[in-house]
């Protein structure tokens, strides 16, 4: 599997979908993911297809009133992230994958730009919203990551909703487990946000692989791997094969790019995307916005799931890798 998993990366090589929109700036804006990887029509009914659209775009509005109104970035995100974690659709929360023994092992981050302090949390089970306890984490600690039981712990303690494992069980992510004994699964949810205070903000939040084995972590929870803000240049949030996001530092490279090249969102993150993880056998994409609003959606698979809104109205949602 990891060989046709490999070859799949280098098929779609070429394969660059985007949007940057270098207008004059806009006062907010708003980035979601869904996950990316082998996201083809001929596997998605419409009813499914249908599913997706609609919670993209909810997850979308759910952030949007909280910027129409001037609030908080950071409230944007979590909010954002939580109608996906909520959602059995996608790899977060309630749709989490398996692990190879049959738990849930989830992971989250925030970032804020405005002085690069984070939280994160990995290997959570019984956090109903990990992207809560990420922020937690960030804002009621000296610490940035918690992991496992002493996560749940401390999330506990901060008084946020508890579920039983059981919350976390689909008889869809269980199938997925039967078929995937011998193969990887992978996906993730992320909202990047601009607010009308001139701040950046990311999270991210994932069940991470199926099939995974010793308590394995991914990019997302990691710092300048999966989750990357910075108000100097911007906002980004990961999806796709964490191991390669994790040695390629991805989110950090893309910013410093940015800073150092002076690159704008769009070639910083192709240049990373597109040729460096594509060259190493990497598979998947990101999201992000920078300080100007300009917007950023690429990938390297033949599908993400992902949208943006903008202060004034302008509004996308996208699936497949031809749609602009």
């Amino acid at each position: 599997m990891k060989s046709f998993f490999y070859v799949l990366i280098f098929s779609v090589s070429l394969v660059f979908t985007g949007c940057t929109h270098k207008d004059k700036p806009v006062s907010w804006a708003i980035v979601i993911h869904g996950g990316a990887g082998t996201i083809l029509r001929g596997n998605m009914t419409p009813e499914k297809e249908q599913q997706y659209r609609q919670k993209l775009n909810e997850a979308l509005d759910t952030g949007a009133a909280i910027l129409e109104k001037g609030g908080n970035g950071l409230d944007a995100v979590e909010a954002t992230i939580h109608v996906m974690e909520n959602s059995p659709l996608f790899n977060a929360g309630k749709g989490a994958v398996f692990t190879h023994d049959g738990h849930n092992e989830m992971d989250a981050a925030v970032m804020s730009g405005s002085d690069l302090n984070a939280g994160a949390v990995a290997g959570v089970g019984d956090i109903k919203n990990p992207i809560s306890a990420a922020r937690a984490v960030m804002e009621k600690s000296e610490h940035v990551l918690l992991s496992g039981k002493g996560a749940s712990e401390f999330a506990r303690l901060q008084g946020l909703e508890m579920v039983d494992s059981s919350y976390f069980f689909t008889e869809r992510r269980w199938k997925s487990l039967q078929r995937a004994i011998n193969a990887e699964k992978h996906g993730t949810v992320g909202c990047v946000v601009l607010d009308s205070h001139g701040n950046l903000y990311a999270g991210t939040s994932t069940g991470g692989m199926t099939n995974k084995k010793f308590g394995r972590i991914g990019d997302s929870p990691i710092i300048g791997a999966g989750t990357y803000a910075n108000n100097h240049t911007c906002a980004l949030s990961a999806t796709g094969h964490g191991e390669f996001f994790i040695r390629y530092t991805v989110t950090h490279d893309i910013s410093a790019l940015m800073e150092y090249r002076h690159l704008s969102l769009q070639k910083a993150a192709g240049e990373v995307v597109m040729k460096k993880l594509v060259n190493a056998g990497g598979a998947g994409g990101i999201i992000g916005v920078d300080k100007n609003g300009n917007v950023a959606m690429v990938f390297n698979t033949p599908g993400m799931y992902r949208g943006y809104r903008k202060a004034g109205g302008e509004n996308h949602i996208a699936i497949y890798k031809d749609e602009k």
